[in-house]
């Protein structure tokens, strides 16, 4: 183990013990390395790690705290492991995703307000209208997060935008298919948002379930072309 490790893990040790809890401030850095057994460098190294991963706030000025560990802002900190994922592991981790899109559907439809299924029929009106395959996915990432928001799990809709955000890494609509597919999902969106104004958790779990499918499939059917496009020229 590098001195680097030993000093990550020791802090994480530290934290998860609950010695160090929300809000704390770490103890002076000489007092840490010495604890630790490692050099300061190797100690400002660990603290700018468990910082990217949303564990710890430099603060200038200040020092260092522990953050609120809020499960949506750790949770969050996996999209710098999750955009490394090639297609071949992400469609892996799809499964997931249908069951959990599936699952923040269901309890948007249960607990949804009129300003919810306005929000979601403006997002789906605009995707419907714009001809930019860049804006469209803009607005489809804002129309699930919008679902995954309503449902009133903050946890739940970080992992999810988790997912979508190396999903979007893979322009499909931007493939030769693209309109037709664009045409497809479009209509998917509309039997997900109108099963959520009716307050049908079932139908609305189907739907996105459905949706997340659809898109599976896709990707796994056009793997080849996808992963040509992301390669650099």
């Amino acid at each position: 183990m590098s001195a680097v490790e030993k000093a990550f893990h020791g802090l994480r040790r530290m934290i998860a013990g609950g010695r160090l809890g929300a809000g704390d401030r770490l103890p002076p850095e000489g007092d840490l390395c010495a604890e630790l057994g490692v050099s300061r460098g190797s100690l400002r190294e660990a603290v700018r790690m468990l910082a990217a991963l949303g564990v710890l706030e430099p603060r200038h000025g200040s020092g260092t705290y522990v953050s609120p560990l809020r499960p949506e802002d750790v949770i969050g900190g996996l999209s710098l492991t999750f955009e490394l994922l090639p297609l071949s592991g992400l469609l892996e981790m799809y499964e997931i995703r249908r069951v959990l899109e599936a699952h923040a559907a269901a309890m948007a439809a249960a607990r949804r307000d009129q300003e919810t299924v306005d929000t979601l029929f403006g997002l789906i009106e605009a995707m419907e209208a714009t001809d930019d395959p860049a804006e469209a996915s803009e607005l489809d990432h804002r129309f699930h997060s919008e679902i995954a928001r309503s449902g009133g799990n903050a946890a739940l809709a970080s992992l999810l935008a988790v997912f979508r955000s190396r999903s979007r890494k893979y322009q499909i609509f931007t493939l030769p298919e693209g309109p037709d597919l664009r045409r497809r999902s479009d209509a998917d969106h509309r039997v997900l948002a109108t099963a959520i104004a009716d307050r049908d958790p079932g139908a609305a779990a189907s739907a996105a379930e459905a949706h997340v499918a659809q898109t599976e499939r896709w990707l796994r059917a056009l793997m080849p072309a996808v992963e040509d496009d992301q390669r650099p020229a």
